[in-house]
């Protein structure tokens, strides 16, 4: 890389870090400073909350959601290799089934373990359990 050209990606970088500086400043300055007990209640989308906010999920919410970034991410991965598949050639079609293997792999695991499971009762994990009781 030359050093001449860096200067632009300098330059741009100082102009978006004075830019946020005087748009944080500004709200700072300019900005209501009104309180009391309607400001400090909770609103959003022109709707006012109902009941308490914080209430428990069961975990296999959590979990689903997990997987679902995890396999999303992965989704991406063969996306990408199908834009460039015919310049990969073979090479890279083995390196995707590996991929995809693997994928499976961890599928199979994660179903095996109970992971997908909804009802704890039904799985292996939620079985060994009771047996242990």
């Amino acid at each position: 890389m030359q050093t001449g050209s860096v200067w632009p990606l300098l330059i741009y970088a100082m102009a978006v870090a004075l830019l946020v500086t005087v748009m944080l400043g500004l709200s700072h300055f300019l900005g209501g400073r009104s309180y009391g007990r309607a400001k400090n209640e909770p609103f959003e989308s022109g709707v006012l909350p109902l009941g308490f906010a914080r209430f428990k999920l069961p975990a296999q919410f959590y979990l689903v959601a997990v997987f679902f970034v995890i396999f999303d991410l992965e989704a991406v991965f063969i996306f990408a290799w199908a834009v460039v598949a015919r310049e990969a050639g073979w090479a890279g079609y083995i390196e995707m089934l590996i991929f995809v293997s693997i994928l499976l792999v961890g599928l199979l695991y994660l179903w095996r373990l109970g992971g997908l499971d909804w009802n704890p009762g039904s799985s292996r994990a939620g079985q060994r359990q009771r047996l242990r009781q």
